[in-house]
């Protein structure tokens, strides 16, 4: 089963697979984001009222590829493998085109997966999920179909019968109206089919023949490559009874009599070895590679012990295919992205790091070691500058022409085949570099030592590449040495592992410079691996060099012009606070061969910055910044064809709003004080101010100009404090009457709330409940599940003087900060029915959120989550929950 023994499954749904449903509404919250639907909703949606739907379309088609060869003699091709990964480790709030991020989940050993199963959806935020369209362009820039996620959770975790009789619903000619709507999904979003997984319990042997029906259905009217994986779960029976083999009791979901029901299934974790279901696919005339064989390396990775004999018994054919479940391991348990990369490279390759020799590996041998590296490349121009698919920054041609960070999948260019492939000198040390980038955000590194009598040679690419008269192979690169040490391999199809190596001469020391390849007399081969040879006639012991393109290109070929895009437009745009704009973007895609768009920002000063890239033909631009006070915007979109050549941009323009006069608020890291205790007072007027005015009252001082000033009170009392903001355009004061109470109990102050008695809306679990927010410990939390708001309420036991309100969200904790609570507010009462709002909050990110008050009487107070999370997971979690103050 994807298993209720082992929590840490499912709860990883429950609390990581969350998605934004943005329609029906006409405006976007934020900027847009992937989908995710319950039965209802996935029945009431067209592309027509989705206003995120054109954003997550891949215009990436799955490319074609091949095994070609193999560098490793136990690995092979029969058997497949799938991956089931949360290649968002939330899922709630995942950006349609990327995100702000450098760390992401970038993905990147597509060699070895034959398909990608988007691990997602929970009862709390939706049971039917598409992958988002980033994931998507990267699985079939590299051949990999990719399948969205239909799930049905356990009842115990908010399943419902009524989902799965919902989905099965049938039109009186007999057809599914779910069904339909999930291919139509597939086909407009642009992915490759469905995983199906029935985990609800309380249905019955009519419901599992009317879920076979509804495969059939989705057999006969998908498109000829579309797949659907079912999931070992129900039996024919209705029960949810994990087989963990093919059996008789779930047969049916995979093939009946001559009816192909599904084109794979899933087999759950528990067992031994997998020869019975060998067998009984070749008994339903069916290969025991549809069948996959599931692992669970979800909380163990690279130490999970799996009986591999099971599966591949030495010197043997496979016994089935391979089933990952949760190789999001390498990211979920990583803080950097070089520790990602370091264990992504340790489960697929093994400790070797090399490909070609996984035996000595030890119990995890990695999985190029039972799979043959996969390729699609096999056309020209074939260019990579090892872009990981995020970065710190990014470069276009070796300038940097943004700071910012970022991460895009889509982006991500087609990775070494092999990490690291190295043979002779092993003192080169090989690896991605987040530091350096000629495009994108990161380049190919090499450093360390050359050991003159042992030349390293690094096999980096496995191709299929046509070589014609006018073929050439460019090498981009940038080194600390005086002369490159370095040559640029070829082998060809006929003889793989024989390199032909043609000397890198160019030299420009810690610069940007590309040398070039003729490959004339090598017309009619097909090449078939690309190699980097480092070599020196004398020891070198500390060097770097990087590597920022390597491209194989037909020079001569007759190209039509790069066309500009046409009809570039703002098809939407809103403005919030005067200075940030939304900016929807759209526009005709270019006659040409485009590999994807380029927009860039042009800055007041005649500068221009670059503010993203997609293979789309929209682009959304979320809180764009105004430059200072400028009336208006100039906004370039770019093609960029395969080749990496640019077109002529296309302007779009959009005007600003008047400037805004500014908006005062403020705030104090206490409203109580003891006579003579410093109080730190902090400016929170919008971004617009450019000067302030304090006026303190009976404090000292009693004026100041300070953006956050600190101020004493000598005297017991009760003071206003008064803040004017100013700009160019006016001004605005803010006076808070009573804010700052100043008297000797300030020394009493202290939480009160702490193990008092407490009662709230709902609890996920008795382990979860109320009591716990306010036992003092942050490993502990009170959780609610169902929709928003939730409540959760204290009896502090008699009336005191309330000062300040600490909240501990879901980071604070330990979960992801998209859990934590976006929306709340905070009640007070002294008599537990009349109740007065103290704080209203709607836009925190914060793990832990105080919030300071004038000095207010009560005996109860109140919590209200009206937006729990950043996303759509309806789920409150509060890992405490302080109310400070002294008794009266």
């Amino acid at each position: 089963m994807i298993d209720l023994k082992k929590s840490q499954l499912l709860m990883a749904v429950f609390f990581g697979m969350c998605f934004i449903l943005l329609w029906p509404n006409a405006s976007f919250a934020k900027q847009p984001e992937s989908s995710y639907w319950y039965p209802e909703q996935l029945l009431n949606w067209t592309p027509e009222k989705d206003p995120s739907a054109v954003f997550n379309r891949s215009q990436i088609p799955l490319a074609k590829r091949e095994v070609l060869y193999k560098v490793n003699d136990h690995a092979q091709s029969d058997a497949k493998l799938v991956a089931l990964s949360a290649l968002n480790p939330t899922t709630s709030g995942v950006p349609s085109q990327g995100g702000r991020d450098f760390y992401a989940n970038t993905f990147s050993y597509w060699q070895y997966v034959d398909l990608m199963v988007y691990w997602a959806g929970s009862a709390g935020e939706g049971i039917i999920v598409p992958p988002s369209g980033d994931v998507i362009d990267a699985a079939h820039k590299n051949g990999v179909p990719i399948l969205g996620n239909v799930f049905f959770p356990p009842t115990v975790y908010g399943g419902k019968a009524e989902w799965v009789n919902q989905m099965l619903a049938q039109r009186a000619d007999g057809s599914f109206p779910a069904a339909d709507k999930l291919l139509e999904v597939a086909n407009y979003y642009g992915f490759d089919g469905w995983f199906i997984n029935q985990e609800t319990e309380g249905v019955n042997a009519q419901t599992a023949e009317k879920m076979q029906e509804f495969l059939v259905y989705l057999q006969k009217h998908k498109q000829k490559d579309m797949q659907i994986m079912w999931y070992d779960s129900m039996t024919k029976d209705g029960q949810i009874n994990w087989q963990n083999a093919l059996t008789d009791k779930n047969s049916s979901f995979l093939q009946d009599g001559n009816k192909r029901v599904s084109d794979s299934m899933f087999l759950n974790f528990w067992w031994r070895d997998q020869q019975s279901s060998a067998a009984k696919a070749k008994e339903l005339g069916r290969s025991p590679y549809d069948l996959f064989t599931g692992i669970d390396v979800e909380a163990n990775g690279t130490s999970t012990n799996i009986p591999w004999q099971g599966i591949f018994p030495e010197g043997k054919a496979p016994i089935t295919s391979l089933g990952i479940y949760r190789p999001d391991w390498a990211f979920k348990t990583s803080e950097t992205m070089e520790q990602f990369y370091q264990k992504e490279n340790e489960f697929w390759v093994g400790k070797s790091a090399n490909p070609a020799s996984t035996n000595d590996n030890g119990a995890w041998k990695g999985m190029a070691h039972y799979f043959t590296a996969r390729t699609a490349i096999e056309k020209l121009p074939f260019v990579t500058h090892f872009n990981t698919g995020s970065g710190k920054f990014f470069a276009v041609d070796g300038k940097q022409v943004s700071e910012q960070s970022w991460n895009n999948r889509s982006l991500q260019d087609i990775l070494p085949t092999w990490r690291w492939l190295k043979e002779g000198g092993q003192a080169v040390h090989v690896d991605f570099d987040w530091e350096t980038s000629y495009y994108g955000g990161s380049s190919l590194k090499l450093s360390g030592a050359i050991d003159a009598n042992n030349p390293t040679h690094i096999k980096l690419y496995k191709t299929n590449l046509p070589i014609q008269e006018d073929t050439e192979i460019a090498l981009t690169y940038k080194t600390d040495l005086k002369k490159p040490n370095m040559k640029l391999g070829v082998s060809f199809i006929d003889t793989p592992n024989q390199f032909i190596y043609f000397d890198v001469k160019k030299q420009s020391l810690n610069q940007w410079i590309t040398d070039s390849v003729k490959l004339k007399k090598f017309s009619g081969k097909n090449i078939a691996a690309i190699s980097l040879l480092i070599e020196s006639d004398n020891e070198v012991k500390d060097f770097t060099t990087n590597i920022g393109e390597i491209k194989v290109y037909n020079k001569q070929e007759k190209h039509n012009a790069i066309h500009s895009p046409k009809q570039g437009k703002v098809s939407k745009i809103e403005f919030t606070k005067g200075i940030y704009a939304d900016v929807a973007l759209a526009w005709e895609p270019s006659a040409s061969d485009v590999s994807h768009y380029e927009i860039y920002r042009m800055l007041p000063n005649n500068e221009k910055e670059f503010v993203g890239a997609t293979p789309n033909q929209v682009y959304f631009l979320s809180n764009l910044r105004r430059d200072g006070k400028e009336t208006s915007t100039n906004l370039e979109i770019v093609a960029v064809n395969q080749e990496f050549k640019r077109s002529k941009p296309t302007t779009v323009t959009f005007e600003w709003p008047p400037y805004p006069k500014p908006e005062a608020d403020f705030g104090a890291d206490q409203t109580v004080a003891a006579p003579g205790e410093k109080i730190q007072f902090y400016n929170a007027s919008s971004e617009v101010t450019e000067a302030v005015e304090w006026h303190f009252e009976g404090g000292t001082p009693s004026v100041s100009m300070e953006e956050n000033p600190v101020v004493t009170y000598e005297k017991e009392g009760v003071y206003p404090v008064t803040l004017i903001a100013k700009n160019s355009e006016g001004e605005s004061v803010l006076t808070k009457e009573a804010m700052i109470t100043i008297s000797e109990a300030a020394k009493d102050i202290k939480n009160v709330a702490l193990n008092k008695i407490a009662i709230a809306s709902g609890q996920c679990a008795p382990s979860e409940a109320a009591q716990y927010a306010f036992d003092g410990n942050v490993k502990s939390k009170w959780c609610a599940l169902g929709d928003a708001p939730h409540w959760l309420k204290v009896d502090l036991g008699g009336q005191y003087a309330i000062s300040k309100f600490v909240v501990r969200h879901a980071q604070a904790g330990g979960e992801p900060g998209a859990f934590n609570t976006q929306a709340f507010r905070i009640e007070v009462s002294t008599d537990g029915e009349n109740w007065t709002e103290e704080v209203k909050v709607t836009d925190n990110t914060g793990a832990v959120s105080e919030h300071s008050i004038t000095l207010t009487n009560a005996r109860y107070v109140r919590l209200w989550t009206d937006k729990p999370t950043q996303g759509g997971d309806q789920a409150a979690r509060i890992y405490d929950f302080e109310v400070h103050g002294f008794q009266k």
